[in-house]
């Protein structure tokens, strides 16, 4: 990703910025031009709260370039709390105690350094929840 890439989608990488339809009132992520559930113009900007629950996963023990140093780690389908589906990797937690169902919450987290700068990229990953009052 070029830095110019990375500036711009800084806000829904690190804070999960997405938008509510003013039309049907549902969450959208990532942010778009018409919602995809009913077709009518999009937004305002809303951020979401960042849980939810692990829908479905899978260990992955071969990793693609750029990412063998963190191998194994698990990818989820999370599905938010507000409604949309993220995909994600799974941080600190044992990858024997995943489980569909799991309760987890957004957190940034280095993704990957890329280009002969090391341009280092953050993003948001996803940890089993620590707060309480859920």
């Amino acid at each position: 990703m070029s830095v110019a890439g990375a500036w711009r989608t800084r806000r829904q990488r690190y804070a999960l910025v997405g938008e509510i339809c003013p039309d049907c009132h549902r969450h959208i992520f990532p942010p778009r031009d018409v919602c995809p559930h009913c077709s009518q113009p999009a937004g305002p900007l809303h951020t979401l709260s960042g849980r939810g629950e692990v829908y479905s996963f899978t260990r992955m023990h071969h990793a693609p370039k750029g990412f063998e140093q963190q191998r194994p780690y698990a990818v989820a389908l999370v599905k938010l709390d507000e409604g949309p589906m993220v995909t994600a990797q799974l941080t600190d937690v044992d990858l024997q105690e995943i489980h569909i169902g799991m309760r987890v919450e957004m957190v940034t987290r280095k993704l990957k350094e890329e280009g002969e700068e090391g341009q280092i990229l953050y993003g948001y990953k996803f940890r089993p929840l620590m707060a309480t009052g859920d």
